[in-house]
């Protein structure tokens, strides 16, 4: 299946991403810790540039934590500033903010020498539904920008001011023009950064499903009580479909509610910790 989603204002985001990075101190750069390959987007090579970065591995919660731990040891041994998170947990705003204080350090000092006392300026950025909004809400306490489980919520930048003399702008979640990688593409479905309306969800469903009997096949079999030996991402679907009765007039496979009940076990994190990419 050939994917490929780029609406109008991810090009407006993406300029006005390039024209506000003159202005930061900092880059967060959100990653799903599902998919923190995929997440990376080519077109926000030019952004960073040589701007101070922390990799900020979202919802770790939903996340398999051997790989996770992996990506970390990949960002250490590289010299790439990180930090793992739960952004929906309050607690994790004390990591998140350590992080940004230690990649800035040396710009603080030298505001310090000079009498200088103005806020650092970060920009986070990510593709859609990474949890960016979340995060800046986790860091003010509070509901400072608008969130939630679908992509696109976020349309224009929302600067927000922490206590700790932080200023954090929020930019919409972007992608990029075009895939080239069926694989990123398709996970980038599956974790909802792509929206479900502009590809065929039984399509995705299925992908997902072949996906996992490859990483994760005790997932499969325990979730949906099916035995996949031998049987392919298509049979596999029908069988769950059949189990969970998802099933039209004259005994028909409901596809698309099966489909959906997939991607939402999924993303719910009820089939495991999953993730999908490794560095």
């Amino acid at each position: 299946m050939n994917i490929q989603w780029f609406p109008g204002h991810m090009t407006k985001a993406l300029r006005m991403m390039e024209e506000n990075v003159k202005i930061v101190d900092a880059i967060g750069y959100v990653l799903d810790a599902r998919a923190p390959a995929s997440c990376f987007n080519p077109s926000f090579q030019k952004i960073v540039g040589n701007k101070p970065c922390v990799f900020i591995l979202n919802k770790c919660d939903l996340a398999d934590p051997i790989r996770v731990d992996a990506w970390c040891r990949y960002f250490a041994e590289n010299s790439m500033p990180y930090v793992k998170v739960t952004a929906t947990a309050s607690a994790e705003a004390g990591k998140i903010s350590k992080a940004f204080a230690e990649i800035t350090a040396d710009l603080r000092a030298k505001h310090k020498t000079k009498g200088i006392f103005k806020p650092i300026r970060c920009l986070i950025i990510g593709v859609p539904n990474c949890g960016k909004s979340t995060i800046i809400n986790c860091l003010s306490g509070r509901r400072a920008t608008v969130t939630g489980d679908k992509p696109g919520v976020t349309k224009g930048k929302q600067w927000v001011r922490l206590q700790s003399g932080l200023e954090l702008l929020d930019t919409p979640g972007t992608l990029w023009p075009k895939f080239d990688d069926d694989k990123v593409a398709s996970r980038l479905c599956f974790i909802g950064s792509i929206k479900d309306d502009v590809v065929d969800l039984c399509e995705v469903a299925a992908m997902l499903i072949e996906q996992l009997i490859e990483l994760y096949p005790n997932c499969v079999e325990e979730r949906f009580k099916v035995q996949i030996e031998g049987k392919n991402s298509t049979e596999i679907f029908e069988e769950i479909a059949v189990k969970r009765g998802f099933l039209l007039r004259g005994g028909e496979i409901d596809s698309e509610r099966c489909a959906k009940a997939i991607l939402d076990d999924f993303r719910k994190g009820k089939i495991g910790k999953i993730t999908f990419d490794t560095p």
